[in-house]
């Protein structure tokens, strides 16, 4: 460990930086020039590496003899490796507070090595696209237009797409105007998502300035880089580069020491995988753009090409870039002329191909000796042209400079795919690693292409695990069928993609850390882990099994677990044997990952929202079923993800994400059920396939959907399930007269509903299939009792006399319906709202029997009592007791611990839980004379708890109900109010005890001065003649310690009685100007800000309590001990089973269950439609369109410049061959015997590119 006065800013950071990187020097080594081999321009001062002979080793200086016969220096021969000296974090100062990475290394340092250390080490993202920039350096001048084309073409095309660019990194020629450029656009960046483009500076070491301000052989962090003059072109660092490569080959001064290193992490690059973690379809496409450059840069080119490397090459930026547009665009126009016309002799066209190259050489390096091995080059790049692409910046401008990018490499890849592949697959892959939407639907997916399922089957699977909704939504449009496309491997595939460090990766490696038996490790910082760690360990053996455990986590009781059914778990319900279950099948073949996703559309969908992915999820939700419970399904998920959350942004996009989906489900329903109301209803209520088994009223309990439950639609239903077969329009005093006389139900006081047409069946279509139409239950939603028995009939194939009548043909046989004495009685009887009156009357008696016993008939114990009333309540509470115990085990169909979860999250469970126990023990205590009064004060308290109970019966009422929950949200001001009281309280309460009195050690009296007294001050309780001495005060007491501790009222304290009054004064003033005012205030916000949504939370909670009296006996405590009996003989004896044991719950199938799902489907289409009208006719959509519309037609303008150059071309080939025609005219016109006229024509300026 170095000194920390080493280090620039020391401090944690840069220590744990230091300890990090100290591996570094034992790996990458820096060269140094051991041999010195005279440079004979210098006289022999130096060497040919660039060096003195004072910076070589002594041993080589002594060596003259040597010297003498060496004439080239080189690298491997003569330089010797040793430990870096120069790593590490590098700060521009007075530039940029952001700090750079660099690295002194060897030119011969293996690639991955440095490939690793940028992405898992110095955390650069890895790329989607490289493009090297090479030429334009040293003193070059760049022209205007190619600086425009690196702004606003290469670095612009580079961060849409998330790519790095490699120059050599100094404030010089092209690397300079790439710098600016990225500086550039990242301020112009709007988030940090959108400054993906990552600048690289590869470099020799020893052309770098000031590089000694880089060394130290433990490393920078970070190292103090000083820039003189930086307004002109210089060989300092560039501070606009994220990181440095300083490539040392033992020289200092000379220029390409860097290019053979450069190839290999060119090349190596080009091998590895895009997408996240080397998840991508393609390899790391990697393009070299040519700018100007000199002739040495002809052997780089072309041992790049003979790698398959594309090129790009910026015709007119000087140069070798003039040179090479020169030979490609022009030789490969010019016909091939034979150099001698005698027979059939065979003159080389080549002969002639060299010539004319040669010409070219003279022309473009007229200062260059050896041109021979010049032209050579040419020729073998000139076999290569395909991988050449040439861009002509000045006329075609720099906007499209993306999808010339992308034709380049498409260019290239096209040379080295198979004759089996689709020629454009490699085109779709490249704009899918870009997600360049919209250059496939342009150049791809426009009507030309036949796409089959292989083609996008990989590039699906980049888009789902890289997040680009666009494509997967393309893919599904054009020809990808999602069923062969997700099995339940291809699932576990997906799920394993997960990013490390989120929080719904670790949740599955939890759950997979319970089935394998392995302790769970601690979560890593959500960071920067090496590439490979992803897929390794473990992970690798997720399957869905942590993901239905996972998502039972999450969705709590309200379905059934899912993917039981592929894992063959269906009828296990223990957790622990579904485990070694699933641990026994896993070890096995499983044959299950084979087999098609039985909902692929959902499972995407769950997929998509267990990873907070917003628009991936909108999409797989509009192409999903079941719209409306989806939504709400997603709502539920998220929320309850977001209480896991700890990052605050995250946890705010998953809220935000929840309230997104539950007002989806609340548009989508509210277009149901605008279309059909019977429909909507039974819509509420189908118990779903694809959601294991809920509905979509107890998936929007479970999500807290209370907009959802606002709805007009969802509380018309649950008013119809309350007033049962009674309209709703029934006033409450002839429900009240009819519970008190029940003959008068058989009167018209009451009005009953009759059985109404179901509205889709009054536009009943002849065309349409009868048998289809015999199974609709559209209508038929469960309001009553007797509405499930009708339902309970149609579903063993008989028919409604709704539906018999409406297609005019017999009723087949069924049960004989009662008398209407005993079927009007039911319909009374059994309605909730009967149940609900019949309860609050009978508490009512409850509770004033109750009140009773305590206050006139409380008897003393045994023998002497208890009384009959007493017995009496003792029987009603036993009553209460019994259905209770009723509802939490014995309704429903979950398991026990399932049902006593949910019977313990009710607020209201609590609290009969709480009299229930309190009456216990005070029965238990008043049956003893040595606790019967305490017993009869916990039934004086327990009185109260049965009283505010009374408080959830009057929920149901549309305007007490509202009211009630706005004095619940008022308690938690009154908690917070009480926190600040009481800190006053006790101030001044000890203060004043102490003031007041001396001595007093009674705890009784103690207790109530200090406490009791200073809060009966706050209602103008004081007690002034015992505070003011000034006043007379009759209390005997005395100054007796002796006494005092007898129990005597000890004497004031008259010296500090004026600070009393003081503190008095001033516990007044807070308490009840400041505080009390405070509570008001609170209130006042409180129930203006509750008051808006009170109606909401109303109805939220009102379905709770319909649920409740929809499952009760219809007879109330006392009486309902004789239902409960008739409930024992039905269900033990007659075995007759439950008709309300699915409450809200209708089962369909078959084609009915399908019509629902398509007409729901159609609904939510109808939805969107009009959102997506409602999105283009607002005004940015306008004038985005109106952008598309100008950029077409400048692209339109550009190619006209092309086609305008094209007809140059073709003039020019018409006037040769008009000329070589007239030649030919004259020649055969004189005959064989006659010389012709003149010599044959030759093609003027063919070779000359037009201006």
């Amino acid at each position: 460990m170095r000194d920390t006065g080493d280090v620039a800013d020391g401090g944690h950071k840069n220590n744990k930086s230091e300890k990090d990187q100290s591996w570094i020097p034992k790996i990458f080594k820096k060269r140094i020039c051991t041999t010195f081999v005279e440079d004979s321009f210098s006289n022999g001062a130096l060497c040919q590496c660039g060096g003195t002979r004072d910076t070589h080793a002594s041993v080589a200086l002594g060596d003259f003899f040597s010297t003498a016969i060496v004439n080239h220096w080189d690298s491997a021969q003569h330089s010797s490796e040793y430990p870096t000296d120069a790593f590490g974090e590098l700060q521009f100062a007075g530039a940029s507070k952001r700090h750079s990475y660099f690295l002194r290394l060897s030119w011969d340092t293996p690639p991955s090595m440095v490939y690793t250390l940028m992405t898992a080490h110095w955390g650069l993202p890895a790329p989607n696209l490289v493009v090297s920039v090479v030429g334009g350096e040293g003193r070059t001048k760049v022209k205007t237009w190619v600086r425009e084309v690196i702004r606003q073409g290469l670095v612009k095309a580079s961060q849409s797409t998330g790519a790095w660019i490699f120059t050599p990194g100094l404030r010089e020629g092209v690397g300079r105007c790439v710098g600016e450029a990225v500086r550039d656009h990242a301020t112009a960046a709007s988030s940090l998502s959108l400054s993906k483009v990552v600048a690289l500076g590869v470099a020799p070491w020893g052309l770098v300035h000031n590089r000694q301000q880089l060394v130290n052989e433990q490393g920078s962090f970070p190292a103090k880089y000083y820039v003189q003059n930086i307004t002109r072109d210089s060989c300092c660092l560039d501070n606009n580069y994220q990181a440095f490569l300083l490539v040392d080959d033992g020289s200092m001064g000379r220029r390409g020491g860097e290019t053979g290193f450069r190839a290999k992490l060119e090349d190596y690059i080009s091998h590895q995988r895009t997408g996240i973690w080397g998840s991508g379809s393609i390899d790391i496409p990697v393009l070299c753009m040519l700018v100007s450059g000199d002739a040495t840069l002809l052997e780089r080119i072309d041992l790049s090409l003979k790698s398959s490397m594309p090129w790009l090459v910026l015709a007119g930026s000087g140069g070798t870039a003039d040179f090479l547009s020169d030979i490609v665009k022009n030789l490969s126009l010019a016909p091939v002329v034979q150099s001698s016309g005698e027979g059939d002799s065979e003159a080389g066209p080549s002969v002639d191909l060299k010539d004319r190259v040669a010409e070219r050489v003279r022309k473009y390096f007229p200062s260059e000796v050896e041109t021979d091995k010049l032209v050579e080059r040419a020729l073998s790049i000139y076999q290569n042209k395909d991988l050449i692409t040439i861009y002509h910046g000045e006329q075609e401008g720099p906007n499209d400079f993306d999808t010339v990018l992308l034709k380049a490499l498409v260019g290239a890849s096209k040379q080295r795919v198979s004759v089996d592949h689709s020629p454009y697959n490699e085109e779709l892959k490249l704009a899918v690693t870009w997600n360049r939407v919209d250059i496939a639907k342009s150049e791809l997916f426009n009507g030309d292409i036949q796409w089959r399922y292989e083609d996008l089957e990989d590039s699906m699977t980049d888009a789902l695990v890289n997040d680009k909704p666009q494509f997967v939504r393309l893919f599904t449009e054009n020809g990808l069928n999602i069923l062969d496309y997700l099995t339940y491997g291809r699932l576990e595939s997906l799920y394993r993609s997960v990013a490390d460090g989120t929080l719904l990766y670790q949740l599955l490696q939890r759950r997979l850390m319970e089935r394998l038996g392995t302790p769970s490790p601690m979560p890593e910082s959500p960071g920067k882990s090496a590439a490979g760690n992803i897929h390794s360990g473990p992970v690798s053996e997720l399957s869905l099994f942590e993901v239905s455990r996972v998502l039972e986590l999450l969705m709590g009781d309200v379905c059934q677990p899912f993917y039981y059914a592929p894992l063959d778990l269906e009828q296990i319900t223990s957790k622990r044997r579904a485990m070694r279950r699933a641990s026994k099948l896993l070890r096995g073949d499983c044959l299950y990952r084979e087999k098609r996703c039985l909902y692929p559309w959902a499972s995407l969908f769950i997929w998509a929202v267990l990873q907070n992915r917003s628009e991936m999820a909108t999409f797989f939700w509009e192409m999903t079923g079941e719209s409306v419970l989806s939504a709400l399904s997603g709502c539920k998920i998220l929320r309850e993800l977001s209480k896991l959350e700890t990052e605050t942004e995250t946890k705010l996009s998953m809220k935000e994400m929840a309230q997104k989906f539950e007002n989806l489900a609340h548009d989508v329903f509210s277009s149901c059920y605008r279309s059909n109301e019977s429909r909507s209803f039974t819509l509420l209520i189908r118990k779903s396939p694809v959601w294991c088994g809920t509905t979509c009223l107890q998936m929007g309990m479970s999500a807290d959907a209370r907009l959802f439950f606002s709805h007009d639609g969802v509380q018309s239903l649950l008013s119809q399930i309350w007033w049962g077969d009674m309209k709703r329009n029934t006033e409450v005093w002839k429900l009240l007269l009819t519970f008190f006389c029940p003959v008068l139900c058989y009167t018209n006081l009451i009005s009953f509903r009759t059985p109404e047409e179901n509205p889709q069946e009054k536009n009943f279509n002849p065309s349409e299939d009868p048998v289809g139409r015999d199974n609709s239950l559209y209508g038929t939603t469960v309001f009553s009792f007797s509405d499930i028995k009708h339902i309970e009939a149609d579903s063993q194939g008989l028919y409604t006399p709704r539906t018999a009548t409406i297609r005019g043909r017999p009723l087949a046989p069924r049960a004989p319906a009662r008398p209407f004495i005993v079927s009007r009685w039911r319909q009374f009887w059994f309605a909730p709202v009967t149940s609900f009156l019949g309860n609050v009357l009978m508490y009512f008696l409850f509770l004033l029997l109750f009140a009773y016993v305590l206050l006139v008939d409380f008897k003393p114990p045994p023998p002497s009592g208890p009384a009959i009333t007493e017995l009496v309540l003792y029987f009603w509470v036993f009553t209460m007791v019994c259905e209770e115990i009723r509802e939490t085990f014995f309704l429903g169909t979950k398991t026990l611990r399932q049902r006593l979860r949910v019977y313990i999250q009710d607020v209201w469970n609590k609290c009969d839980l709480t009299a229930i126990v309190l009456f216990i023990i005070g029965l238990i205590c008043r049956m003893f004379n040595w606790s019967y009064e305490f017993g009869r004060e916990v039934l004086c308290v327990d009185y109260m708890v049965f009283t505010l109970r009374l408080i959830h019966i009057f929920a149901i009422h549309k305007q007490l109900g509202p009211k009630i929950i706005i004095v619940g949200k008022m308690m938690k001001d009154v908690f917070f109010f009480l926190f600040f009281l009481g800190v006053w309280l006790m101030a001044y309460g000890i203060a004043n005890q102490a003031l007041l009195y001396s001595y007093d050690p009674r705890p009784d009296r103690i207790f109530r001065r200090v406490f009791y007294r200073p809060y009966l001050h706050i209602f103008g309780q004081i007690p002034v003649e015992e505070m003011d001495v000034g006043k007379d005060w009759d209390m005997p007491c005395t100054s007796n310690v002796t006494l005092i501790d007898a129990g005597a009222e000890p004497c004031r304290i008259t010296k500090s009685n004026w600070l009393v009054v003081i503190l008095l004064v001033v516990y007044l003033l807070v308490t009840n100007i400041l505080l009390i005012n405070l509570l008001i205030a609170m209130f006042s916000y409180t129930f203006n800000e509750v008051q808006a949504n009170s109606d909401i939370y109303w109805k939220f909670q009102r379905y709770n309590l319909i649920v409740q009296y929809h499952s009760r006996p219809s007879l109330a405590p006392p009486f309902i001990f004789l239902s409960h009996i008739n409930l024992f003989i039905k269900r033990n004896i007659r075995k007759v089973s439950s008709v309300k044991i699915h409450h809200f719950v209708l089962q369909l199938k078959g084609k009915t269950a399908n019509r629902l799902m398509t007409w729901e489907t159609i609904q939510k289409e109808e939805f969107l439609s009009t959102q997506s009208k409602i999105q283009k006719s607002s005004d940015s959509e306008r004038l985005k369109r109106m952008s598309t519309t100008v950029d077409g037609v400048m692209k339109y303008l550009t190619e006209g410049r092309d086609f305008d150059h094209r007809l140059r071309t073709l003039e020019n080939e018409m006037e040769y061959c008009s000329s070589a025609l007239s030649w030919i005219v004259d020649t055969l016109a004189q005959g064989g015997t006659f010389k012709p006229p003149r010599p044959p024509p030759n093609l003027r300026d063919s070779f000359i590119p037009s201006s």
